[in-house]
């Protein structure tokens, strides 16, 4: 059950992917639509449930696996933006003040697409969704780790900064995939100004994150959690490596996604999970979802296990909050305008009515 006062707070989501997000009913509806005849089922109730069994599998190849069904009914330029709508849609009523949702386009093409027509449609549909709402959402382009067009997929980002793309990506499996693979794509993006985020630290450890960060140039670190590898001794006295003293004396954007860790095995436990340490440890801590239907969750949800795992409270996550809307890639006067116009108001008023022990 969640709190109401969690469900009213303002909330900025930096890491959520578009095909993990997908309502399960969409999923099938298009599947109809378009021909797509590989659903494991087509009852909607258990298509979710079959999601998110596959996704808590302790392995993040395993949990990429899943994909496989919602990239095969976005293969058409109305199934996407109709998912893009949704996604909208969906965030602004949990309260989602501000969200850069990521994804590949070149995962999209099979129906004959070019690049600039599947970022059309996603842009397209975020425009809708979001039109009448208190949600400002941008796009994250992401390229595959695995394959060879991240090039591509960087110059089509940086073509259109100015039509809602904020940033470039890497995502995939990581281990054997490291991020100076395509540092001729990050190259590119340091050139131009612009910004890039890359899946370090999920599935693999300290290595993927000074790749990222020291050969890449990155900004924030996707997930990134493996950064405690870098910390040793017991609670209290903690001793930071040179990585991970980098990356809190630089405020590096952490995009923790406790959920997902959980499921494909990064830590047992929401109570275990190092989002506690690094928060205590002055990390710049942010919070996200990742994939909303693989991991049956919500920025809301995550907030909830939060306040029951840690005790946290409103005054936390507005420092959460807070955290992630400095580290947008959203211009700064923007940013500005949604921490003093949404995110610090809101709180305030939460808090003269909490029912979550505020301090």
């Amino acid at each position: 059950m969640i709190d109401p006062m969690i469900q009213r707070a303002p909330k900025v989501l930096l890491h959520d992917h578009l095909d993990g997000g997908v309502r399960p009913a969409t999923v099938v509806d298009l599947a109809r639509e378009y021909g797509y005849t590989t659903l494991p089922t087509d009852d909607v109730d258990d298509l979710s449930a079959w999601f998110n069994r596959g996704a808590k599998r302790n392995d993040l190849v395993l949990y990429l696996e899943t994909f496989a069904h919602t990239v095969g009914v976005m293969q058409h330029r109305d199934a996407i933006e109709r998912v893009a709508y949704e996604c909208a849609q969906d965030l602004a009523a949990d309260n989602v003040v501000y969200a850069e949702v990521r994804f590949a386009p070149e995962l999209h093409i099979e129906g004959g697409l070019t690049l600039q027509e599947v970022l059309d449609a996603v842009l397209a549909g975020f425009e809708r969704g979001s039109a009448g709402t208190d949600l400002t959402i941008y796009t994250i382009c992401s390229a595959m780790r695995t394959a060879a067009h991240s090039r591509d997929i960087a110059e089509l980002a940086v073509a259109n900064r100015d039509r809602g793309v904020v940033g470039f990506d890497i995502a995939g499996a990581e281990a054997g995939h490291p991020p100076s693979r395509h540092l001729d794509a990050f190259q590119y993006v340091a050139r131009e100004n612009f910004h890039s985020t890359i899946h370090a630290g999920e599935a693999f450890g300290l290595p993927s994150i000074w790749e990222a960060l020291q050969y890449c140039g990155a900004a924030r670190l996707g997930h990134g959690v493996r950064i405690v590898d870098d910390i040793t001794g017991p609670p209290g006295e903690e001793q930071l490596g040179r990585l991970a003293s980098f990356v809190r004396d630089r405020r590096v954007c952490l995009e923790l996604c406790p959920t997902s860790n959980v499921n494909t095995g990064v830590c047992a436990s929401i109570a275990d999970h190092p989002i506690g340490l690094l928060r205590r440890l002055r990390f710049r801590v942010t919070l996200n979802t990742d994939n909303r239907l693989m991991s049956d969750t919500s920025m809301s949800k995550e907030m909830q296990q939060l306040h029951d795992a840690f005790g946290w409270d409103l005054y936390d996550f507005e420092w959460l909050t807070i955290n992630a809307m400095k580290s947008a890639f959203a211009p700064f006067p923007e940013r500005l305008k949604i921490i003093n116009g949404y995110i610090k108001p809101r709180y305030a008023l939460l808090r003269a009515e909490s029912t979550i022990g505020a301090k």
